[in-house]
């Protein structure tokens, strides 16, 4: 799966070392917006860090046995954002996804067909059993993409991610292979 065409506007592809500009221009532009939910984005100060970042996704290809654990979503032709799997648990099966999206892409239904085909690709590619996603309890939006396609809200833990300056609880989702339509 190096490119996925989800539909004639938004595909799934590899990070490659020529997307370090346009993904750190993507993310320093939508930094503002998305520092409420994202706690790394002061680590990110370069283009040489997020040819860094990069590079450690091209690594998780060899490591997943030529799987890829995360991908660019692009619309239009365009990085929109990045969508993945932060964790990978091979003996039980399971997956932790992530994802983000740049603010002047949000509103146009990008996430929700990225977000399905990495579903899709989890349990049909990668044969996982469970996927799960952890989201701050108050980012309703983020939250609204798990509980559209069915997962199960499964609980809460409690002081889960630093932000900056506080702690903020994650709620977390689940969803089994044999739930997934």
């Amino acid at each position: 799966m190096l490119v996925h065409k989800v539909d004639n506007e938004v595909s799934l592809r590899l990070f490659n070392k020529d997307d370090s500009e346009e993904f750190y221009d993507l993310t320093i532009n939508s930094k503002a917006y998305l520092k409420e939910w994202l706690g790394w984005l002061d680590y990110t100060k370069s283009i040489e860090d997020t040819a860094q970042n990069i590079q450690s996704r091209c690594n998780e290809l060899v490591e997943n046995g030529g799987y890829p654990q995360s991908f660019a979503i692009i619309y239009n032709g365009e990085i929109a954002g990045t969508i993945g799997f932060n964790e990978i648990n091979k003996a039980n099966k399971l997956g932790v996804v992530g994802y983000w999206l740049g603010e002047k892409f949000q509103g146009k239904g990008i996430m929700s067909k990225a977000f399905k085909a990495v579903i899709d690709y989890g349990f049909n590619d990668l044969k996982l059993n469970r996927i799960e996603v952890r989201i701050a309890v108050e980012n309703k939006k983020s939250r609204a993409l798990p509980e559209r396609f069915g997962f199960k809200k499964e609980g809460e833990i409690r002081q889960a991610e630093w932000l900056y300056d506080h702690y903020v609880d994650h709620v977390i989702y689940g969803v089994l292979a044999i739930e997934w339509k």
